[in-house]
């Protein structure tokens, strides 16, 4: 049912679609039931808050004023990458643990039809979600200055206040391994309540065409859930959906333990980079 009900969701992107209105209600409603059922009993806090805000997945079918079709395209794009990485993460079932690390951060994975293999990063972070939030997407462009695994994050586009795109160009790993990737993406942020929605997936832009001699690689769904924990608003449950296609010849066996080094890194960095912003404030306000 899930893949069937996505079919539909994303066809009304496809242009001679668009002005379908009872495809429209009939796709939002068909998600709409199929996350009730796939949340089942006893759903998870985030969950929960999804299916009672119902908006939050609501699509902005109508065309405001001063938006192009091509914008429009994006948003609808990020929000597909949204509904799809909340499909992916209310289902709890078929997940293998990757890794766990002595502080429990901790790597699932699974395999998707038509996806492929995807992974989700488990931790619990000291922050507020706000600080985490606005690290993740107001200082976007600066994931270089702490991030090893990222060269630089470009805004190519921004798209009302929920919607960007951005160009990333990834560093290889140790030994080149894996040389460096670049990615085009559509970047989707929804916060509702003390929940924040960070989704992404693969797209194309005029801006950045193909660059001779980089490999452009492909992402999506993508998805950061920054949920604040109930007993102490000043930790986040951290969850990081992660599905990636790295392109070229390299072995899936060194892409998958690439893939889940990647997430365990990126958490302590972002750990490292959280503590350094709070020493730096202290020394200004002395």
């Amino acid at each position: 049912m899930l893949p069937a009900t996505f079919k539909l969701c994303a066809g009304i992107s496809y242009r001679h679609m668009r002005n379908m209105t009872g495809l429209r209600k009939n796709a939002m409603s068909a998600f709409h039931h199929e996350l009730n059922r796939l949340a089942g009993p006893g759903p998870s806090n985030w969950i929960s808050q999804v299916r009672r805000r119902s908006s939050l997945l609501s699509s902005q079918f109508k065309e405001e004023g001063g938006y192009s079709k091509e914008d429009i395209s994006y948003v609808r794009q990020g929000e597909d990458a949204l509904q799809k990485a909340i499909g992916i993460l209310s289902e709890q079932d078929g997940w293998t643990t990757e890794t766990v690390a002595a502080n429990g951060d901790k790597v699932l994975s699974k395999v998707l039809p038509g996806i492929g293999k995807v992974f989700k990063l488990e931790v619990m972070l000291d922050q507020h979600p706000d600080n985490l939030y606005q690290e993740l997407v107001g200082n976007m462009e600066q994931m270089g200055e702490w991030n090893p695994s990222v060269k630089q994050v470009k805004i190519l586009q921004k798209i009302g206040q929920d919607t960007m795109v951005t160009h990333e160009v990834s560093a290889e790993t140790p030994g080149n391994v894996v040389g460096p990737r670049d990615f085009v993406s559509v970047r989707y942020a929804k916060r509702r309540g003390s929940t924040c929605f960070l989704a992404g997936m693969s797209t194309q832009h005029p801006k950045m065409p193909e660059q001779r001699g980089v490999v452009r690689g492909e992402n999506g769904p993508t998805c950061i859930v920054l949920k604040s924990c109930a007993g102490d608003p000043n930790k986040t449950k951290f969850t990081w959906l992660l599905s990636l296609d790295l392109k070229g010849w390299i072995p899936k066996t060194i892409i998958n333990k690439v893939l889940s080094q990647t997430q365990v890194d990126f958490a302590n960095h972002l750990r490292q980079r959280m503590a350094s912003n709070v020493s730096t404030e202290m020394a200004r306000a002395c």
